[in-house]
């Protein structure tokens, strides 16, 4: 049996159902990842699971035990918010050895079990320092470390890194992996940044209001988006109806009703060159973009408008106005 199992949980709110039916499960120690837009429901299913929201309908198993209507300090279940929620007139040392004290350790088991966490997250020297006087990422550190020093059966992670700036953020991302690793903790995490969850995650559940939209690996989520929506989500896909698509590129019609196509997989060239089950086609360009080492074009071809990324490379250069040859490989084109 797996670890947590949510089972067709239903969650309503004035009349308005934020979640319709939700159920997958989750293993033993993996870093599970609740992706999707603001409105979709994550963060309401990420609380229904700490038991600080009730549900309307379903059930919730934590180790094969019905949790649903357990009060929340006894599910065991520890949780990092996306606001700190520090203790502002405690410091750091307080702040994390606040749930062992309300569990009854001597101060001699606190104080080991509070340095070791202490020294996991990077804070040895701030333990008298009060919470003003950090930085944020160092409050969020804080954060972290009470919420693990209890040795929770799992951890919850609502947006926790969203108020960070964006190099702190990605160091923070490989320090909470790597301590989620160390400690083997069955870890949910909650984001809308799609980058976030890609570099984080075991497995990605992507939420559409209130559903489940997909269920998959980070590299399968990426490259087998299964509907409109998880390829839009996921990555900056061109989508094109299908007749569209056939019309564009002089195809029969198959059974589809998208196609969506990778930026990255486009080829792109002043003259046809030979290549096997591939559609090529004329556009023109009408502008690029400087993506970092990647320019992206913008191209049109007929009624559609394509993005293609290639490599900031001077010989692969196209000026406005300029007439590319388009080059897509059949096993590149996803039928949605």
């Amino acid at each position: 049996m797996s670890y947590i199992i949510f089972d067709n949980i239903v969650k309503k709110f004035n009349g308005n159902t934020v979640l319709k039916g939700v159920s997958f499960s989750v293993e033993q120690g993996d870093f599970v990842t609740l992706l999707g837009p603001s409105g979709c429901g994550k963060s309401t299913l990420l609380r229904c699971l700490a038991g600080l929201e009730s549900v309307s309908g379903g059930k919730i198993f934590l180790e094969g035990r019905d949790i649903t209507d357990l009060e929340p300090k006894k599910r065991d279940i520890g949780m990092v918010f996306q606001h700190y929620s520090l203790f502002p007139n405690m410091n750091v040392f307080e702040n994390v050895s606040f749930g062992l004290k309300m569990k009854g350790l001597s101060k001699e088991e606190i104080s080991v079990k509070v340095a070791s966490v202490i020294d996991m997250v990077d804070l040895r020297g701030k333990e008298k320092s009060m919470p003003s006087k950090l930085s944020g990422g160092q409050q969020q550190r804080v954060a972290l470390a009470r919420s693990i020093v209890t040795e929770p059966k799992v951890l919850l992670l609502d947006e926790p890194l969203s108020a960070i700036d964006a190099k702190l953020r990605r160091s923070l991302q490989k320090e909470i992996r790597k301590i989620q690793k160390d400690l083997g903790i069955t870890t949910i995490f909650v984001t809308h940044d799609q980058d976030e969850a890609m570099i984080m995650s075991d497995v990605i559940h992507l939420l559409n209001a209130g559903n489940i939209e997909q269920s998959a690996s980070p590299i399968e989520m990426y490259t087998a988006p299964n509907s409109s929506f998880a390829a839009s989500f996921m990555g900056n896909y061109n989508i094109f109806p299908l007749k569209n698509f056939c019309e564009m590129v002089h195809c029969r019609h198959f059974f589809a009703s998208e196609v969506a196509v990778r930026p990255e997989t486009i080829e792109l060239s002043k003259e046809y060159t030979h290549s096997e089950n591939a559609y090529q086609f004329i556009g023109i360009v009408e502008d690029s973009t400087v993506r970092g080492n990647v320019l992206r074009y913008r191209i049109s071809s007929g009624k559609e408008e394509i993005f293609a990324d290639t490599l900031f490379r001077s010989k692969a250069l196209f000026e406005k106005g300029a007439s590319v040859c388009i080059t897509i490989h059949e096993h590149n084109c996803i039928k949605l």
